[in-house]
């Protein structure tokens, strides 16, 4: 399963040698020591394999094109196969970069968590990959300030376009970053560029200059080079974990296009492979004819001249003619052998076909081996806790089939999609546990704060009040009297905010 894959541009110092001694610099570099291939002395061979059966690095050069293409292969303990590419074009200083992972039957289920090659940060450290228009490629983000928030408002304005996307981050209305800049930066190091607003003070001059088009007070915006695709935007929330589901689902989004864009096959490892093995079946067709129409030749023009010798002369030339036979013969059987070795390279490929059609097959057959089919799709809003949008949303319907007719289509269908989606009630308990911790509610004790913290709320003192939210989100605040003179003070404030917030 293709898991990460860009195409960037390079500048001309990278020469074939310096590309080659980068990658085995980037292996031998490896901090982790089951990743790193011993042994590796390389000596300016351009074809050349390094390593062994479940850990090894081919390099491969495509001299018609001009192309270097390197796999890093490493197979894991549990079968798992990692497959690394680096595919390096001369002719047009492009190079492509690609991490696979072979298919598993918990594909769908597993959460992929991996790092951008570290190759990437090597070709960027060294000056390898060119600016994208006004923008350099580089694993941090820039700053817009005044002096230069023409970068980003022509983005958003639509007057320049770059090869890569621009994430724009803005700073919350407490003039912070609403997720780790530095860190969503360094992730998406030569597939985005990330900028960040200085301060919330560039606010208004920015919304002057794009017509109030732009993100603030810490919504992320998307814009693809695509203008089809135009751009995505993510509004902030000040809630207790945002951050960290914010920056994976900007990160989420920028790989999942650069992972769908179509590249050459030229640009692929087995592209490449399939090239050159095209490229030696054709020639050596046309070496094994030209041998044996220069085999025939040569006997019939030796036939024609023993005819006209005498006896001995007749066994000498026929001993020579029976060794240039030998010889011919043995050319032939060496083209043979290079067939047969090329077919078996025919062969591995087919199987990796085959693979892959595994791969589609047990991915179509896992959705296809349910009858759930998903009737809503998620919106921009993150869980408090697991499982607590769709138990949200079963607690409403449950709530609702009070009010519809009994034996209607509209009961049947609400009915049938609360049994069949295990409905836990974790709301309805929440509510039963509020409602018993704030029973006898007379102020602030330590066990209620710590009961009140335990159910996800946040609470901060406001003068005669408390101010209570839940999970941090501005959005659900209310207030509880520290010294509360009413004796149903806790039973309103249990039901104020079961309201808000269950």
């Amino acid at each position: 399963m293709l898991l990460f894959s860009t195409l960037l541009d390079i500048n001309d110092t990278l020469t074939k040698d310096a590309f080659i001694k980068l990658v085995i610099e980037w292996n031998q570099g490896s901090p982790h020591a089951n990743n790193v291939i011993p042994g590796i002395e390389w000596n300016g061979q351009r074809n050349i394999r390094y390593g062994q059966e479940g850990l090894w690095l081919d390099i491969e050069e495509y001299r018609n094109q001009n192309i270097i293409a390197v796999r890093y292969e490493k197979k894991e303990d549990d079968g798992a196969i990692w497959d690394t590419d680096y595919v390096m074009n001369f002719n047009t200083m492009k190079m492509a970069v690609r991490l696979d992972r072979s298919y598993t039957a918990d594909a769908l289920d597993a959460d992929p968590k991996f790092s951008t090659p570290h190759f990437i940060t090597l070709l960027i450290d060294r000056g390898y990959i060119k600016d994208d228009q006004q923008l350099p490629v580089q694993r941090s983000a820039t700053v817009i300030d005044e002096t230069n928030v023409e970068l980003l408002t022509d983005v958003i304005n639509g007057n320049v376009r770059y090869s890569l996307p621009v994430v724009y981050v803005s700073k919350t209305y407490y003039d912070e970053d609403p997720v780790n800049v530095s860190f969503l930066a360094s992730r998406l190091k030569g597939v985005a560029h990330v900028m960040v607003e200085k301060g919330n003070w560039l606010n208004q001059t920015i919304r002057n200059k794009c017509d109030g088009k732009n993100e603030y007070y810490g919504a992320v915006g998307i814009y693809y080079p695509t203008r089809a695709l135009g751009h995505r935007k993510y509004l902030y929330r000040s809630a207790v974990g945002y951050d960290s589901f914010l920056l994976e689902r900007v990160f989420r989004a920028v790989i999942q296009y650069s992972n769908a864009q179509l590249v050459d096959t030229l640009f692929t490892w087995q592209g490449v492979n399939n090239a050159l093995l095209r490229d030696r079946l054709i020639s050596q067709r046309e070496e094994r004819l030209a041998a044996e129409e220069a085999q025939r030749a040569a006997e019939a023009a030796a036939t024609k001249l023993l005819d006209t010798l005498d006896e001995e002369e007749r066994r000498i030339r026929k001993q020579a003619l029976d060794d240039a036979r030998s010889e011919a013969n043995t050319l032939l059987d060496s083209f043979d052998a290079d067939m047969q070795k090329l077919q078996d390279q025919v062969a591995a490929l087919t199987r990796e076909n085959e693979a892959l059609q595994a791969e589609n097959q047990g991915l179509k057959a896992k959705l296809d081996s349910t009858d759930s089919v998903p009737v809503l799709l998620m919106g921009d809003e993150f869980e408090f806790y697991p499982g607590e949008i769709k138990d949200l949303l079963l607690s409403t319907l449950t709530e609702a089939l009070k009010g519809i007719q009994p034996k209607s289509r509209r009961s049947d269908v609400i009915r049938d999609i609360i049994r069949n989606n295990d409905y836990q009630k974790l709301s309805v308990a929440k509510a039963e546990e509020l409602k018993r911790i704030l029973k006898n509610y007379d102020g602030m004790s330590a066990k209620t704060r710590s009961a009140l913290k335990a159910l996800g709320f946040e609470i901060t003192e406001d003068g005669k009040h408390y101010k209570v939210s839940y999970y941090g989100d501005g959005r659900y605040q209310t207030v509880y009297a520290k010294t509360p003179s009413d004796g149903r003070s806790g039973k309103n404030n249990a039901q104020q905010t079961i309201n808000m917030a269950f």
